[in-house]
């Protein structure tokens, strides 16, 4: 005699097919999230870093709106394993890449090495804007100061 498929640990015959519940093991209660989504703490790491890169390019774009017109930022995790020649001090935090060929212009801030060189949160912010302060810069061929007043090189 074969057991019948539809009783198994999570479904009961008569019930309806609702969510499927695991057993409530160790008298734990049923599992689930431990933070609501509407708290802070919810957000990962990697988006509380796009977060302080967006408040940046906000703050950009009210005073240099008309020249990053069409210009896109981006966040990677960390730099592609072969430097550009001219990166020779290590690991790149940024880079900004001009407008070719039909591509816009592209400022990148690599998440990974910015988190690692930050000391806390208050630091990590400051040096997340220094870095896209800086690419900006390099891209409109203007010092940081220029863009930034509040830049401290």
């Amino acid at each position: 005699m074969h057991p019948d498929p539809s009783l198994t640990p999570d479904r009961t015959p008569g019930f309806s097919d609702g969510p499927v519940r695991r057993r409530d093991r160790r008298g734990r209660g049923v599992r689930g999230p431990l933070l609501p989504p509407g708290l802070p703490a919810y957000r990962t790491r990697a988006e509380q870093f796009d977060d302080l890169v967006l408040d940046v390019v906000e703050l950009l774009q009210r005073r240099w709106g008309p020249q990053l017109a069409g210009t896109e930022f981006a966040v990677e995790d960390v730099p592609p394993s072969e430097p550009a020649p001219w990166e020779s001090d290590g690991v790149p935090l940024g880079r900004c890449f001009p407008a070719e060929s039909g591509r816009p212009a592209r400022v990148v801030v690599y998440r990974r090495p910015v988190e690692f060189r930050a000391a806390d949160d208050t630091d990590q912010a400051d040096l997340v804007r220094d870095v896209v302060v800086e690419q900006v810069a390099h891209l409109l061929a203007r010092t940081p100061e220029e863009i930034d007043p509040g830049y401290d090189s």
